[in-house]
């Protein structure tokens, strides 16, 4: 069985609150925040029949590795999610939407993605294992709740992993700031993964042989690029108002 981790912040444990309760083993509180929102977090872990444990910001910033916990923090199970890719795609009864991320090694950027990916109904977040930041507890705090929310694969081979989406007939839409089709002139209502790269460097040459497609998002000001996480909520947002 995994080991338990830690989620910090209202927003990351309150999802867990709310969807799966009972793999809560415990949650930390401190006691000198008395707000409106401390109370009513609280009051539904209580509901809830969670264990709850005072504690002082000292205490949970060692518990969340980060003074950023908002005065909570939980110990909890790992949730049962799809075991791989193929199980995910296989349960879809509407054309995929996906977001593969190559070369996302900050834990911020890959909670916002995340967040983003939730918001937008991507039914997956895919990267590289070796060129990937994973699922810590500042990816959850960022994600506010999406971590465990939407599936996050780590791959072996991304090229391997892109062919093998468009042997599904899924199409795998690169972006990359010199390709001469805007994000605006593609059909995304159909089987699409959008793949996009970390800043500056952007995707790797493989990744972006592999698309089927470039596609770039029109930047009418003087800064030459967007944040992965905006990028990735532009690109996913657009693919959403498609889609009706």
């Amino acid at each position: 069985m995994s080991s338990p981790k830690v989620l910090f912040g209202f927003h990351a444990v309150g999802v867990r609150l709310k969807t799966a309760p009972k793999s809560i083993i415990e949650i930390y509180y401190e006691t000198t925040r008395r707000d409106a929102r401390m109370r009513q977090f609280l009051e539904k872990a209580q509901e809830a029949g969670v264990r709850l444990i005072e504690a002082d910001g000292l205490r949970l910033a060692k518990l969340a590795g980060s003074h950023g916990h908002q005065g909570v923090a939980a110990r909890v199970e790992p949730v049962a999610q799809v075991h791989s890719l193929d199980d995910l795609l296989d349960s879809l009864t509407e054309p995929p939407l996906l977001l593969v991320l190559d070369g996302v090694t900050d834990p911020h950027n890959l909670g916002a993605c995340l967040r983003v990916a939730d918001g937008a109904g991507a039914h997956a977040v895919i990267a590289p294992k070796d060129h990937a930041v994973g699922i810590n507890a500042t990816v959850a705090k960022v994600a506010s709740g999406a971590a465990e929310t939407v599936p996050y694969f780590m791959v072996t081979n991304l090229a391997r992993t892109l062919n093998e989406l468009k042997e599904r007939n899924i199409w795998c839409i690169g972006t990359s700031d010199d390709a001469p089709k805007t994000l605006y002139q593609v059909d995304l209502k159909g089987p699409v993964a959008l793949v996009l790269g970390a800043e500056g460097q952007g995707m790797r040459q493989l990744t972006r042989k592999t698309c089927d497609e470039l596609i770039s998002i029109p930047m009418k000001g003087g800064v030459e690029s967007l944040n992965v996480s905006v990028a990735s909520g532009v690109c996913l947002y657009e693919a959403l108002r498609q889609r009706g």
